[in-house]
């Protein structure tokens, strides 16, 4: 392989597929990325076997040819170079030498012939979304999927669930459910549940262009992005998800609406005291124009008020984990939100005036005394 290409873009490339390179495995070629040079094309795949990652660049590609080297160190090497072209040439030694400026490297690789392509999969569903709302929804609800060692692997990771034309893309922590829509065209429901890693890496690739589209492709056991010059390829996770709907569609005695600001202001200072502690939660008392915002610790006390712009029902005393309440509230753009309780004990659900196109649900605290 002889291929000669612009640094940045390399170093872009090589940043994108790294994220699929596996740290820590007993098959050392998955340390490795591939370098597959061909046409007027440097493409370049990291894969893991859960997770690939696949990218290509333009390259003036004088011989083609592929190869595996070690991801950390080539792109180490890459990082390092000066705003050059970076000429990469490999020997039937097995050695490859990469060239910049007056900068020359040498590093061993293995034969791209050993490296596990990503595997082809036959299409079963496939929408089209673009690519700004796909990022927003999964940043906007991320933040809510289970721990790694949570012993539930299935909320890991988050649902896709598309059906009567919307996708619904929802996680869920046993502490609260992030919850957001949008229209899509598709012909069949579905539910599949994606990786949390998966998705994050897909969120740092998505455009933030709004004529940019991103295409899902879904089978029984994968997942495929495509997205401009890059194909994320997942594996999907198993097991029955939450029945998330029944939990969103809970009766409510008590219903504020309240600016999302001030609210998340007010709340941020609050939590400086209670320092996201389950055994020093903030408290919210609802009077018939405020909220009352308070939090009690070794350390001090803490009061805010907010304005409540309207309220329906009885007065309530109840508690949150802080942090959990900053979470939804950030990833909230609309001005005022509605806030649905039942009592002390039962869960609240953060929503948009017209019901919107999000929900948050929140699990409160016990309070002692």
């Amino acid at each position: 392989m002889n291929i000669v290409c612009n640094r940045n873009d390399l170093l872009k490339a090589v940043g994108t597929v790294s994220k699929a390179v596996s740290v820590r495995t007993t098959m050392p070629i998955l340390e490795d990325i591939l370098l597959d040079g061909s046409g007027d094309t440097l493409t370049l795949l990291g894969n893991d076997l859960e997770m690939g990652i696949q990218t290509s660049i333009e390259a003036v590609v004088r011989t083609e040819g592929s190869v595996a080297v070690n991801a950390r160190m080539f792109g180490e090497i890459i990082r390092r170079l000066p705003d050059e072209d970076v000429k990469i040439e490999t020997t039937n030694e097995g050695q490859m030498s990469i060239e910049c400026a007056r900068s020359k490297f040498t590093m061993g690789t293995l034969s791209g012939k050993d490296f596990p392509r990503l595997p082809e999969i036959k299409k079963e569903q496939e929408i089209m979304i673009n690519q700004a709302v796909l990022r927003d929804m999964i940043s906007n609800t991320i933040f809510s999927i289970a721990p790694e060692n949570s012993g539930r692997p299935v909320l890991t990771g988050e649902l896709f669930d598309v059906r009567d034309g919307n996708l619904y893309i929802v996680a869920v922590d046993g502490f609260r459910i992030s919850m957001k829509k949008t229209p899509v065209i598709s012909s069949n429901n579905f539910k599949v549940t994606i990786p949390g890693k998966a998705l994050s890496e897909i969120c740092k690739i998505l455009d933030s262009e709004e004529e940019s589209v991103a295409t899902m492709v879904f089978t029984g056991k994968h997942a495929m992005f495509n997205i401009n010059r890059t194909v994320v390829l997942t594996r999907l996770l198993e097991g029955n998800f939450l029945d998330y709907e029944r939990n969103l569609s809970m009766d409510f005695k008590t219903k504020i609406s309240v600016s999302r600001k001030d609210l998340l202001d007010s709340v941020d200072r609050a939590a400086l005291i209670s320092r996201e502690s389950k055994n020093s939660p903030i408290r919210l008392e609802i009077d018939e124009n405020k909220m009352v915002i308070t939090s009690n610790a070794e350390t001090g006390t803490a009061r805010e008020e907010v304005e409540v712009d309207m309220k329906e029902g009885e007065p309530l005393n109840i508690a949150f984990n802080p942090k959990y309440y900053m979470d939804a509230l950030k990833a909230i753009s609309d001005d005022t939100i509605i806030i649905n309780f039942s009592s002390a004990l039962t869960p609240c659900i953060i929503e948009g005036e017209e019901g919107g196109d999000y929900k948050y649900f929140i699990l409160p605290i016990r309070l002692h005394g």
